[in-house]
Order: structure tokens, then sequence, then C-alpha cells
């Protein structure tokens, strides 16, 4: 048995990992419940199984084919996205949709079906997905795709690893100029404001994101960011930056008075401006700085991520800020953001037409929970959902009636499939 956390290090539990090194060996597990593990990014539960079976992918880091001409992509289930785009960068084509970090494995991109800043216009990861292997735990290994078992399919992508492991797949790439982006960053005032700036960029605008001050009880205040890609081709070299942040401290280093502090100085850093700036460094500001979720100390942290539906909004981000600001909790980096108006194909997919929140929280115990109970309120009211990839206590109401389409999933899932969320959520 080995001791196995996620990203949100709260939970480090006895796990009986099995390491899988052949795409083609069916899954054996000696009739335990298992579930795959990845790199363990997801902030919460979903890759968890204490007490049971884990199968690691990450030696399943083979690539299989990539077509230079078509842009197609063969690889296996436990090469990093920023595997992908190293090989593939030189050619002219890159991942159409990569999420905050690129340091995740493809399986784990697929089965929480991740979206990034330009969800508005390429959707979600699971929309690039041609055809995936999925190993089941009878022994079995079948494929699917948007053309070919799509039930199937639909159910894979974004459906939490529960309906097996995936272990190869096959993704269609995009064509690109250069990796630089022409960027523009737009100070706002009102929460008005940022969605005037949303809607005014999404036609326009590739890549679309903000900070949003989450300490302001009365004025909402934050960051508009906006990026084209460059149309001329520019050298590929970033010379990025790296730091790390060396040791855990004994006690969380995001509070009250440090929340305050940095929310003030980084506002204050981030006039009108336009500049170009490498795809990496808009795109993934915190993979320059390894092991970032020490800052929040021994005890871990949460990540709490929602998305609002258009019409309600505006009503529903205002009292979840609000709620944060009194409560003196939340993050540096809060993101505030809109996704498109495009549903996405897995069942279990997070991404909507609406609004999205997303925010770290230094993990109190129950002064964190009793905030939650709060924010969940709020979400459910204005029939919105959690992003299960970030979550570590969801109530299991919240996320039924978030996810419409639950019991027809329930019917793709794999009973040799179970994860301490899946229990939690599902019940098994």
């Amino acid at each position: 048995m080995v001791a196995v956390s996620s990203w949100g290090s709260m939970l480090r539990e006895e796990h009986d990992v099995h390491m899988l090194t052949n795409r083609d060996t069916p899954l054996f597990s000696n009739d335990q419940l298992g579930i795959a593990y990845g790199l363990g990014k997801s902030y919460g539960d979903v890759c968890l199984n204490p007490g049971g079976v884990l199968w690691n992918t990450t030696r399943l880091d083979r690539f299989i084919q990539f077509d230079a001409v078509t842009g197609v992509l063969a690889c296996e289930a436990g090469v990093l996205l920023s595997d992908i785009q190293r090989l593939t960068m030189p050619s002219g084509w890159m991942l159409p949709v990569t999420p905050g970090t690129q340091l995740i494995t493809v399986g784990g991109a697929i089965a929480n079906d991740v979206h990034g800043k330009n969800h508005h216009v390429y959707g979600s990861f699971g929309d690039h997905v041609t055809q995936l292997s999925l190993a089941r735990s009878d022994g079995t290994l079948m494929q699917c795709g948007p053309h070919g078992q799509t039930d199937w399919f639909s159910a894979t992508v974004g459906g939490l690893g529960l309906t097996g492991v995936i272990t190869q797949a096959e993704i269609q790439l995009r064509r690109f100029a250069s990796p630089w982006l022409n960027t523009e960053t737009i100070p706002y005032h009102s929460l008005q404001e940022f969605f005037d700036l949303a809607d005014a960029s999404e036609e326009g605008w590739e890549h679309t994101v903000s900070w949003v001050d989450c300490t302001g009880k009365k004025n909402v205040r934050g960051i508009f960011m906006r990026a084209n890609p460059v149309t001329e081709p520019m050298s590929n070299d970033c010379s990025a930056r790296s730091g790390s942040m060396p040791f855990m401290p004994p006690v969380s280093l995001v509070n009250r008075f440090s929340l305050k502090l940095f929310n003030t100085v980084y506002f204050n850093r981030h006039k009108l401006s336009e500049r170009i700036m490498h795809h990496d460094r808009f795109s993934y500001p915190l993979d320059s700085v390894s092991h970032w979720n020490r800052i929040y100390g021994p005890k871990g942290f949460y990540q709490y991520q929602c998305v609002i539906p258009r019409e309600s909004g505006y009503d529903a981000v205002a009292s979840l800020l609000n709620e944060i600001a009194k409560s003196g909790q939340g993050s540096f980096l809060t993101v505030l953001k809109t996704f498109g108006n495009r549903e996405s194909i897995g069942m279990l997919s997070f991404p909507r037409p609406g609004v999205t929140l997303a925010l770290d929280f230094p993990n109190q115990g129950e002064k964190t929970l009793a905030l939650f109970a709060k924010l969940d309120d709020i979400v459910q009211a204005a029939g919105g959902r959690l992003y299960a990839a970030k979550d570590a206590r969801m109530p299991r109401d919240l996320f039924e009636a978030g996810y419409p389409q639950l019991n027809t999933f329930n019917q793709y899932r794999d009973p040799g499939m179970s994860s301490a969320l899946s229990r939690r959520l599902l019940g098994s």
C-alpha cells in the first residue's frame, strides 16, 4: 500500500497502486474496486480511492502516431499535455484546448473534460477527441468516439473515470502560426463592467478571462484579459522564468491579511495595456512555480468552482462574492469568466453556457465548510453546478440537481470503478 494524495493536499490515504505499462493488457484488480490515477492534479477526491486500487497511468506515456499533414495525434493516456505541445508545435500544430496547467495527462483531460480560456471558440477538450480506447474491469477493451459507440463516448468524456480506464486516444489538433499572443489587459470596477467586456470580447477574441478581487464587500473590481494569436510566424522560444515553493510552511500563508494586501497590490499593478506574450505565460502562469500548493500549509486547500446560467449569472455571482468577502476567506487568484453558448458532449461535463467563478480556499475546517454551505445554496437556487474535478465536499443533492443526465450516465458505469468522490456523490 502506498500513501497517495491529490493536488489539494487534504487527503493522503493508503492505496493499492497498480502501474499500467501496456495499453492492450486487460485490467486486473483481484476483485477490488479501482480508479485511474495520472499525475493527481485534480484538487479533490475524484482520483482517490482510499484502501482500494489505483491504476496508475503515468507509464502509458508513448506517442503512437502523429500526422503532420492532418494534425491527428494518437497517443497513450499517460502522455502529458506539455509533451504533446513540445512534439507538435514545431510542425505548426497545437492542442485546441488546455486548462490552466499543461502538466496533466491526456486521460485526465478527457475524464474531466477540461476547458480553457477559449471555450467560446473551441469548447472543451472532449470536443477534439476523435477516438479513445477504454479498458473495462471485466477484462474487455472497447473503442468509442463521436462517430462510433457515441453513447459510451458521451459517458466517458467528463465521466470522472467511472466508465473504465482510458488507455489511449486520438486527438485532432489545430493549426497555428506562432505560440505568441497579442494581449490586452483592462481593469474593471464593477460586475456589470466585467459582463460588458466579456460580451464585447467574445466575437473578436479567442482567449478571455479575468481576475477578480474577492475581498471587496461593496464594489467588485478586477482585471480582464483577452488575447488573440499572432498571425505572423515567430520564434517558439519562451525562456520563461521558473521557481518553486521549497517547503511546506507550518500554517497557510493565505489568510485575511495576506489576501487583502496581495489583491490591492495586484490590482494596482495592472493598468490598461497591450503587449505580446507567449502562449505558455498567458495560459499557464502557475506552471512555472513548482509545488505552489504548499503555500496552503499542511491542512491543504479546497477549490470551489461553479458555473451559473447566464440569465441568473449577475445576481448569483454578486451574492457569491459578497458572502466570500464577508467571510474573510478566499484566494489570491480568483478567476471569473464566461463560457460560450455551446453544450458539452459529455453527460457529466462541467462547462455549460453561463459564467464560471473559481477560487482556492485554505482548509479552515468547519469555518470553510460553513461558507461553502452558503455558496451551495446560491448556486443551487440559480440553477448552477459545481466542477467535480475540483471538488472534495459537494453535497449529493447539489450534484444530482446540477447534472440532469446523471441517471443516463449511470447505465454506462463500470461496476469495478469506484472513487472517494463516486462513493460520496453516487453511493458506490
